[in-house]
C-alpha cells in the first residue's frame, strides 16, 4: 500500500471551523440592511454568536497550524458586527 492510513494535520475537523465561522458570520451581518433587521433578528444573534465562538477557535487551531487564520478572523469580525449591531440599535439610549 503506497499511502499511509494516519490522518495528517489538514485532516482535522479544526479545519473547518474557519469556513464555517465565515458563512455564519455571512448570515449575521446581513440583517445589518435596515429593511432585514427585524426579520433576521434571531439569525442575527444566534449565526453571530455562533460565528464568534467557532471563528475564536478555529483562529486557536489556525495558531498551531491546522486551518486558516483569514476565514477565521473574518468570521469573526462578521459574526461580532452581526452579533453586536441589535444591542446598539434597538439598546442604545437615545438623546432627547
Amino acid at each position: 500500500m503506497p499511502r499511509t492510513v494516519t490522518p495528517a494535520s489538514a485532516d482535522s475537523p479544526a479545519t473547518a471551523l474557519g469556513p464555517t465561522a465565515l458563512v455564519l458570520g455571512a448570515l449575521a451581518a446581513v440583517g445589518v440592511w435596515p429593511t432585514l433587521t427585524l426579520g433576521l433578528l434571531p439569525v442575527m444573534l444566534i449565526a453571530g454568536g455562533l460565528a464568534v465562538t467557532f471563528g475564536l477557535t478555529g483562529l486557536h487551531y489556525a495558531h498551531r497550524g491546522v486551518g486558516r487564520t483569514w476565514t477565521s478572523v473574518a468570521g469573526v469580525v462578521l459574526g461580532a458586527v452581526g452579533l453586536l449591531y441589535p444591542f446598539v440599535v434597538f439598546f442604545l439610549p437615545l438623546p432627547f
